[in-house]
C-alpha cells in the first residue's frame, strides 16, 4: 500500500479506523527479514518494568526472544530461570556481565536500570559486540549520550532508545493528523504526572536518576509535543512548580515542572509532577475543534477523540511491537526509528528545560539544537 493512500484511509472519517502490525512495520521501514532467526535479548535490570511489561512481552513477539537475565539479587535468578525457561549459563550479574561477549545466545542487550547508569552498560553491552535498547531518558546528560553512540558506531551495533509510543497505533494516528493539520493550525498541551514521595526509590535519588520528574514522566510530554507537530522546538521557557519544597530540596530535585517549546508552527505547553493526582493527556486546539488522548502515554486503556468523534483504535502491546521491530532493524539491516541521535537531542532539550526553570522562565533559544526529527513522521 502506498504511503499516501494509506493516510489517506487512515484520515478517512472517526470510526472503525484500525491499524495492523503489518501495516505499522512498513510505516517505520521494518519488512519481512531475510533471514528467520529470532533474536536472542538479555534483559539487564529485572525491576518493575521488566517484569510486569518486558518479559511478558517477549513472550508475544515474533523476531526476538528472552535469551538471558543481567540482575544483582540473587533470589531472582532461579525464579526467572524457570519462568522463562533460561539457561543457567545466560544468567549474568553486573560483575560479570562483560563476559556477553562470549555468548552467542544474546543479540540484543535491553537496559532497564536507573536513568545514571544507562552510558556505563550500554558503552559495555557495545564493547561485546551487542546491539543495545536502552530505556528513557537515554542518559544524564548530552556528554553521556554521544558517548553512547560513538561507542555503538565504534562497535559497529545498533542503538535504540525505548520509546515505545512511536510503536503505538494510537499515538502514531495522533502524531499523522498533527503533522498533516487535517484539523488546521494548532496549539498543543501535554502532560504527566502521579505521586511519589518515598525518598527510598531510586526515581527520587538524583544521583540514580538525574533529576525529578522531568527525567521519567517529563520526557512523554516532551516527545509528544514533538511528534505531534513533526518539527523541532525553536526555544522555550521553563518553571519550577513544585509545591512541597522541603520535602523536594532535600532530594534536591523538582518535585513539579512546567515548561512551553515554541515550534515553527505553534507552541506546546508541558507539565509533569511527582506531587500531584495521576494526570496522562495530549489536548490538540485545532481551528476544526479539540484532539484528546487521555490517558495517553499509558500501556493499555488509551481513549481519545477528534474533532469529529471518538478514536476507535485497538490497544495493542506496545513493548511487543517496539522490540520486534528493533529484531528488524537488525535482521534488515535498517535504522532504528527511534535512534540514540534522538535520545541526545531530547537530553539537549532537558538540559535547555533546567537551565530555563533555574533562571525563572527565561526565555532560552534552542539554536544548537540536534537536527534529529521523528523518523516515524509521514506527511500526506
Amino acid at each position: 500500500m502506498e504511503r499516501k493512500s494509506f493516510i489517506k484511509q487512515l484520515l478517512a472519517g472517526s470510526a472503525g479506523v484500525t491499524l495492523f502490525a503489518s501495516q505499522i512495520q512498513m510505516l517505520q521501514g521494518c519488512t519481512t527479514p531475510l533471514k528467520t532467526k529470532k533474536l536472542g535479548i538479555a534483559l539487564v535490570g529485572l525491576g518493575s518494568y521488566s517484569t510486569t511489561q518486558l518479559a511478558p512481552a517477549l513472550l508475544e513477539t515474533e523476531h526476538s526472544y528472552l535469551s538471558a537475565i543481567v540482575t544483582g539479587t540473587k533470589e531472582k535468578e532461579d525464579v526467572w530461570s524457570k519462568k522463562y525457561n533460561i539457561k543457567k549459563e545466560n544468567i549474568y550479574n553486573y560483575t560479570n556481565f562483560d563476559e556477553i561477549v562470549n555468548n552467542d545466545d544474546i543479540d540484543i542487550v535491553y537496559i532497564v536500570l536507573p536513568n545514571s547508569m544507562h552510558a556505563e552498560f550500554t558503552i559495555r553491552a557495545a564493547k561485546a559486540g551487542k546491539h543495545v535498547i536502552c530505556e528513557k531518558p537515554m542518559a544524564t546528560s548530552v556528554e553521556d549520550c554521544q558517548k553512547m553512540i560513538n561507542s555503538c558506531n565504534n562497535a559497529n551495533v545498533k542503538l535504540s532508545i525505548g520509546y515505545r509510543l512511536h510503536f503505538d497505533p494510537i499515538n502514531g494516528y495522533l502524531m499523522e493528523l498533527g503533522q498533516n493539520k487535517v484539523f488546521g493550525k494548532m496549539n498543543t498541551e501535554t502532560g504527566f504526572a502521579f505521586t511519589l514521595k518515598n525518598p527510598e526509590k531510586w526515581r527520587l535519588q538524583k544521583s540514580l536518576s538525574g533529576g525529578g520528574p522531568l527525567m521519567d514522566l517529563g520526557i512523554y510530554a516532551l516527545q509528544a509535543a514533538i511528534y505531534m507537530y513533526g518539527e523541532l522546538p525553536t526555544s522555550l521557557w521553563a518553571k519550577d512548580t513544585t509545591k512541597d519544597t522541603a520535602f523536594f530540596n532535600k532530594q534536591n530535585i523538582e518535585g513539579s515542572l512546567e515548561w512551553e517549546m515554541t515550534f515553527p508552527s505553534g507552541k506546546a505547553l508541558c507539565k509533569t509532577s511527582y506531587e500531584e493526582d495521576f494526570y496522562c493527556y495530549i489536548t490538540a486546539n485545532t481551528e476544526r475543534g479539540e484532539i484528546e488522548l487521555n490517558p495517553s502515554f499509558t500501556y493499555d486503556g488509551l481513549k481519545g477523540k477528534t474533532p469529529i468523534g471518538p478514536i476507535e483504535i485497538e490497544n495493542v502491546n506496545q513493548q511487543a511491537f517496539q522490540i520486534d521491530a528493533f529484531a528488524l532493524n537488525i535482521l534488515n539491516d535498517t535504522k532504528s526509528i527511534v535512534s540514540g541521535e534522538m535520545g541526545l537531542r531530547d537530553m539537549y532539550i532537558i538540559e535547555k528545560i533546567y537551565e530555563s526553570a533555574r533562571t525563572d522562565g527565561k526565555q532560552v533559544l534552542l539554536d544548537e539544537i540536534p537536527n534529529i526529527l521523528d523518523l516515524r513522521k509521514i506527511r500526506n
